[in-house]
């Protein structure tokens, strides 16, 4: 992000993303900072189930496949993360995402993704909303 530009662009894309909707122009600021946009090809494994990882993603653009106990249990697009369970929790993670197309993914590294939580509202507010939608969704499956 050398230019003023690019930085700008950088925040515009961060404000496109529905993770970030309730995040303020100070907010996404101050993740352009903190995050740095990566770009992978069809088939890289971006977390592997069991192992250890710090780091938070959120899609940008293409599609990335969950698999669990080598079954396919769902497909990620952009506005969909992963990766937060590892951190917060500090356990394995319990999934392999692996880049189903060509990915662009913005990625909070290992300790900096809780001082986001901490410093930026919108991100942790973000976060939460998404956590219990999927909490809601579980409710919708049978057991």
């Amino acid at each position: 992000m050398g230019s003023m530009s690019t930085r700008k662009e950088y925040v515009e894309k961060l404000q496109s993303i529905p993770l970030f909707a309730s995040c303020t122009k100070k907010d996404l600021t101050m993740l352009a900072r903190m995050t740095e946009p990566v770009s992978v090809t069809t088939g890289t494994e971006l977390v592997v189930e069991g192992e250890r990882g710090g780091d938070f993603y959120v899609v940008a653009g293409g599609r990335a496949t969950v698999t669990r106990s080598g079954k396919e249990v769902a497909t990620l697009r952009k506005g969909d993360h992963f990766g937060e369970l590892s951190p917060l929790l500090d356990v394995p993670r319990n999934a392999t995402i692996t880049a189903a197309s060509d990915l662009d993914l913005v990625v909070l590294r290992g300790r900096v993704f809780l001082d986001a939580l901490s410093e930026i509202p919108g991100l942790s507010l973000g976060i939460i909303r998404s956590m219990a939608a999927r909490l809601h969704d579980l409710d919708d499956v049978e057991i």
